[in-house]
């Protein structure tokens, strides 16, 4: 045995509860990736269950099909690729299939989906949940899909095996409402890579320290119409760098652009990954993330790991990842975030302090590999 308790032979795991990987779709997509691939480094089968359907930045962004991602098996499941049905739909129907397949452990992520929480465990099956964020909170969802997702809390609380948390104040709240233990294992972020600004410089004409970049989901609670509305007060000629694709949000999305209007230092990228998002990440002179609500916010530990000085909300989830390596505002103050975003542009001796620390803070505080064994560690707890 390589640790007490461990059993030595091959562990077989599912996963579902993400829209489908490899993709840049959302936080949860970049979790199971970067967990998958590495268990099976590690020696794991994993086959996870990816939904069909489109790229929720649309069908342009859509991958060729494939049954297989860097030793992970890929399986599609049936999905209604409509706001409201998909994840319901892709949740139950993976939910059967992990059920009834050879498994060790089933991993499931999210809120929503951990409502199927209780068929694989009546076969039998190891079920681990991830809660990646208290999800029933957020704006997006209306009564009947914050309903479900609340449901899935419930089951998750009653039926998990295990629940894992990726902030303290989740942690509390499970124990507070439910009384239920959970783990506290925090995401991972890799070394970047860092790009100068080319192809960003030939479609938007953004050079390195000219712009302030928010790059995530288009989505009301990541505090995109406060920065709006705090940038258009600050004196800079720097731009403002609104980078992500909408997740069921095309009326949330429109209306920021309409509250843009007027003012083209306001930039909209649409969705982006590959090369142009690590230009993006590379050279901005600030990094922002006015969220109101997170789970653990992997959108600010990569824009921390490129060296860059960040300017977020001072909730729980993210003040206890900067720690005192980056600046913040108190959550949903407009006038709080104009004179930190003016402070930072008035100050680039300040900017630049805080760059110096960032990159090495970062990625010294949370890595990918204790990560995944912490999750071994999880899932082996019953054998």
């Amino acid at each position: 045995m390589s640790r007490k308790g461990v059993r030595t032979e091959k562990l077989r795991i599912a996963m579902f509860g993400h829209k489908r990987i490899p993709s840049r779709e959302g936080g949860i997509e970049v979790v199971v990736e970067e967990l998958s691939t590495r268990l099976v480094a590690k020696g794991c089968s994993v086959t996870c269950y990816n939904r069909s359907g489109h790229n929720v930045a649309g069908a342009e962004y859509d991958r060729a099909d494939s049954d297989e991602f860097r030793g992970v098996k890929l399986k599609k499941v049936f999905t209604i690729d409509h706001r409201g049905f998909a994840a319901l739909t892709a949740s139950v129907t993976a939910s059967i299939r992990a059920a009834l397949g050879n498994y060790d452990v089933v991993h499931i992520h999210a809120e929503g989906p951990a409502f199927m929480c209780w068929l694989p465990r009546l076969f039998g099956k190891r079920v681990v949940v991830t809660i990646h964020g208290l999800d029933h909170q957020r704006a997006k969802w209306g009564k009947l899909a914050s309903l479900y997702i609340m449901l899935g809390e419930k089951n998750a609380v009653r039926f998990a095996d295990e629940i894992i948390v990726l902030s303290s104040s989740v942690q509390k709240y499970f124990a507070d409402t439910y009384g239920r233990v959970t783990r506290f294992i925090c995401n991972g972020v890799k070394e970047p890579k860092l790009r100068k600004a080319e192809q960003i410089t030939d479609r938007w004409g953004l050079e390195k320290d000219n712009y302030i970049l928010y790059l995530g989901r288009i989505v009301p609670e990541k505090g995109e119409r406060y920065l709006i509305e705090a940038f258009r007060q600050v004196k800079t000629d720097k731009k403002l760098v609104i980078a992500g694709g909408s997740s069921d949000t095309e009326d949330f999305l429109n209306e920021l652009k309409e509250m843009a209007r007027g003012d083209d230092r306001i930039v909209f990228t649409g969705f982006v990954q590959g090369h142009v998002k690590h230009e993006l990440y590379s050279n901005p002179y600030v990094y922002t993330l006015p969220s109101d609500l997170e789970g653990m916010p992997l959108s600010l530990l990569e824009g921390m790991s490129y060296g860059n000085c960040c300017l977020t909300s001072d909730i729980p989830e993210c003040a206890e990842v900067v720690e005192d390596k980056a600046v913040l505002f108190r959550k949903g103050s407009v006038e709080e975030l104009r004179d930190k975003l003016q402070m930072l542009c008035d100050h680039p001796e300040v900017v630049d302090g805080y760059k110096r620390e960032a990159g090495a803070f970062i990625l010294g505080k949370y890595g990918w590999d204790d990560v995944v064994e912490r999750t071994l560690e999880v899932y082996e707890g019953g054998y």
